[in-house]
């Protein structure tokens, strides 16, 4: 398909790009444009970034492309949804990553960028403190579930997104928003978004690369419910992959 070719798959939408470039190129192009529509429609967008390398590229062609965007940085705020239980300055970190690469290169005020809180404090700790902060930024009670415009997340080798692992406790978390989730095989403490937080974003964008993650994706695109990925239904989510990430997907598509 060509660069931004759309079709409906199901409830998720499909979107393959020619290259990573093209690739980062239209996951940029789908920041810029939530933020956007959000703040004119209501002075503020809230977007969620997602862990991993593949953003990396994203952010770049954010950066590059700032002062001609239009994006009204001074109404947007980030959080990440979720996070290594590593020092915010440590390569490990998601937080570092989106800093060095976009958030240090942009005019975003630095109240607006919302790190998870990892140093001198417990795991446990930590994600009730990013949910209470989340809940105060968006202004909701305890009985409220908030709404992000735009939830990024990637997808692993072995079907997990956010920190959301096979295996893990908190797949079954069903009240809470942000859990801390212990990884037994990477032997290391995640911050991660929920189900019920991510599910009630206005929209899920999944940004995957690589022939490597091609065969999970085709199984999440199936329906294959043992995969962590499968437990994400927001009323809009969107997959934005590149040839080698959908090149097991055979399911018949019609342009958008």
């Amino acid at each position: 398909m060509d660069p931004g070719l759309a079709a409906e798959v199901g409830q998720p939408k499909l979107r393959v790009f020619s290259d990573p470039t093209e690739l980062a190129s239209g996951a940029a192009d789908l920041f810029a444009g939530t933020v956007k529509q959000a703040a004119a429609k209501r002075g503020m967008a809230r977007i969620a970034l997602s862990g991993g390398s593949t953003p990396k590229a994203m952010y770049d062609a954010l950066a590059v492309s700032s002062a001609e965007s239009g994006i009204p940085w001074d109404k947007v705020q980030v959080f990440f949804s979720d996070e290594r239980f590593v020092a915010p300055e440590s390569d490990e970190s998601n937080y570092h990553l989106a800093q060095v690469h976009l958030l240090s290169k942009v005019p975003i005020p630095d109240r607006f960028v919302h790190r998870v809180a990892t140093v001198d404090v417990s795991a446990a700790e930590s994600a009730g403190m990013y949910e209470e902060g989340i809940r105060r930024v968006f202004e909701v009670g305890l009985d409220e579930t908030p709404a992000f415009d735009l939830v990024f997340l990637g997808l692993g080798p072995d079907g997990h997104t956010a920190s959301l692992f096979p295996g893990t406790e908190a797949l079954g978390e069903m009240e809470r928003l942000v859990v801390s989730n212990y990884v037994p095989q990477l032997e290391s403490w995640r911050i991660t978004f929920t189900y019920r937080l991510i599910n009630a974003a206005a929209e899920v964008a999944f940004l995957v690369q690589g022939q490597k993650k091609a065969g999970r994706v085709a199984q999440v695109l199936r329906g294959d419910a043992d995969l962590p990925a499968s437990g994400v239904r927001s009323s809009r989510v969107l997959w934005l992959l590149d040839r080698g990430a959908a090149s097991e997907f055979r399911e018949p598509a019609d342009p958008a």
